[in-house]
C-alpha cells in the first residue's frame, strides 16, 4: 500500500488485514507509525474521507488543524482521589488517541476479536469507515487542580495557570450548572459524525471508574476557518462566520495569541493554549423575522458576500470611521464586528473553532439551535475576556442570542515522542 493510499482509503477494516490483525498492527499505530498521516497543523483540506492527520507533535491536533465538519464536546468529572488513576488515563487516552486517528480500532483486538466471553475492547460502530480527518485535542479545566470543595486532589494546585480564570458572570448569561465547567475536556473533530461520536464514546468507556461525562455537544457546519485553503462558513444567523480568524498560516499571529510562549508562566504549558467554550442559544424565530437592513446592521457586514459595511469585499479591512451620507457611520459603533474587532480599546485576537448546533425544539416548537463557540488564545485574560465584556455590555446581537453554557481548559502542549503522552509535562512521569 503507498503513502497516498493510505491517506486516502485506509479504513479500519483494511488497516487490521495490511498489518497482520495482530499486536504489531496496533503497536505500530500506538506508536505514532502513522503510514502517510498529515502533521496536525497541515494547511492541506481535510474534505476526503481517507484523510489521517499525526497524533504526535509539538502542539495537539484540532487546534490549527483545517477545521473538520463535524464536531462531539465532552467534558468529563473526575470520579477519584488518586492522581495514579489520573496518569493511568491520560496515558491510556493518548495511546487510543493514536489508533483513532490513524483509523485503527481501540485496544490490541479491536472491536471484532479477542476473548469471545469479553466485551469487545472497541465498540466497532466505527469498523469500515476510514479516518475521516479526526482530530482529538484534551484538555484540563479549574476542577483538576482544586475541586469544588478547594480540595488538591491530585497535588497540582501550584501549578494551576493564572491565564485559566474562573470566567465572571456577564451581562445576559443564563448558564445551565449542568452543561457548564469539567475536570477534563476532549473535542473530537472528523468529517464523519459517527468517527468523531466513535472516538468521544469509547474514550469515556476507558475512562470508567476514573471520570464520567458532565456534559457534551454535537455540533456540525464549522462556524470558522483555520486555513486559508478553506472558504468562509455561515453561521445559523445566515452570515460568514470567523472571516477575520487567524489562521494556520499565520505563524507569527499564532505564536503571538494562541500558543503558550516560553516566557509564559507555568513551564509545563508552553506549547498549548486555553481554551474557552460556550454554549449559545439563537433565537431564531426572532431573527428570521428582522429585517435584511437590520441585520446587517447588527453584523455590520453584507449578508451575502461578507464584506464590511464601509465597502470592499470580504477580507477588506473594515473602516470604521466611513461615514453615510447621514450623521452616522457606516458600520454602527456598536455592531458586532465593530466590538469584537482587535481594533476596539482591549481586544485581542483569538483563534475560534466553533459549529452549529440544532438539538431539537421546544414545547412550542422553536429550535434548540445555536452556535458552540470555541476560542483558543495565550491567555484567556487577554483573549475572550475583554472581547466578551465588550459584546456583553453593548453589542444589538443579544437580543437574539443567550449564552446558556460555559467552560475554560488549559490545553497542554503535544505528544512529541512515541510512549508519550498528554499531561506529562503536569504530572511528570507519574
Amino acid at each position: 500500500m503507498t503513502v497516498q493510499e493510505c491517506q486516502q482509503g485506509l479504513s479500519r477494516r483494511s488497516f487490521l488485514g495490511w498489518a497482520g490483525l495482530g499486536t504489531t498492527a496496533v503497536g505500530a499505530a500506538a506508536l505514532g507509525a502513522t503510514v502517510g498521516a498529515k502533521a496536525a497543523g497541515s494547511a492541506d483540506p481535510t474534505a476526503e474521507a481517507g484523510a489521517a492527520y499525526d497524533f504526535l507533535g509539538t502542539h495537539q491536533s484540532g487546534i490549527t488543524t483545517p477545521a473538520q465538519d463535524r464536531l462531539h464536546f465532552a467534558a468529563f468529572d473526575l470520579t477519584t482521589d488518586r492522581v495514579s488513576d489520573v496518569t493511568r488515563l491520560l496515558r491510556d487516552w493518548s495511546r487510543a488517541a493514536q489508533q483513532l486517528m490513524f483509523g485503527s480500532d481501540v485496544g490490541t483486538f479491536g472491536a471484532m476479536s479477542g476473548p469471545y466471553d469479553a466485551p469487545p475492547e472497541d465498540t466497532g460502530e466505527a469498523v469500515g469507515l476510514p479516518p475521516s480527518g479526526l482530530t482529538l485535542t484534551f484538555g484540563f479545566g479549574p476542577g483538576l487542580f482544586r475541586d469544588a470543595k478547594g480540595r488538591d486532589r491530585f497535588g497540582v494546585a501550584d501549578q494551576r495557570p493564572a491565564a485559566l480564570i474562573d470566567l465572571p458572570h456577564f451581562p445576559g448569561d443564563n448558564l445551565d450548572h449542568g452543561r457548564s465547567g469539567g475536570d477534563l475536556c476532549v473535542q473530537a473533530c472528523a468529517n464523519d459524525p459517527q468517527v468523531a461520536v466513535h472516538a468521544v464514546r469509547n474514550l469515556a468507556r476507558i475512562a470508567f471508574g476514573t471520570a464520567a461525562i458532565r456534559w457534551s455537544q454535537l455540533g456540525f457546519g464549522r462556524t470558522s476557518s483555520t486555513s486559508s485553503s478553506q472558504t468562509t462558513p455561515r453561521n445559523l444567523f445566515g452570515f460568514k462566520d470567523g472571516t477575520a480568524n487567524i489562521k494556520a498560516e499565520e505563524p507569527i499571529a499564532l505564536d503571538d495569541h494562541v500558543w503558550v510562549g516560553r516566557s509564559d508562566q507555568p513551564a509545563w504549558m508552553h506549547g498549548g493554549s486555553y481554551l474557552v467554550a460556550r454554549r449559545i442559544r439563537m433565537t431564531i424565530e426572532t431573527w428570521d423575522r428582522t429585517s435584511l437592513r437590520e441585520q446587517e446592521d447588527i453584523i455590520g457586514r453584507a449578508k451575502g458576500s461578507g464584506a464590511p459595511l464601509s465597502g470592499g469585499e470580504e477580507f477588506t479591512e473594515p473602516d470604521f470611521a466611513a461615514m453615510g451620507s447621514g450623521p452616522n457611520p457606516l458600520i454602527r459603533k456598536d455592531s458586532h464586528v465593530a466590538l469584537a474587532h482587535p481594533s476596539h480599546p482591549g481586544n485581542s485576537r483569538i483563534l475560534r473553532r466553533g459549529y452549529n448546533f440544532v438539538d431539537g425544539n421546544d414545547g412550542l416548537g422553536r429550535l434548540e439551535a445555536g452556535l458552540f463557540f470555541l476560542a483558543y488564545q495565550r491567555d484567556i485574560r487577554t483573549g475572550f475576556l475583554p472581547v466578551q465584556q465588550a459584546l456583553a455590555a453593548s453589542d444589538p446581537m443579544n437580543e437574539y442570542i443567550q449564552h446558556v453554557g460555559s467552560a475554560a481548559f488549559a490545553i497542554p502542549p503535544g505528544v512529541t515522542s512515541p510512549g508519550g503522552w498528554v499531561g506529562e509535562s503536569l504530572f511528570g512521569s507519574g
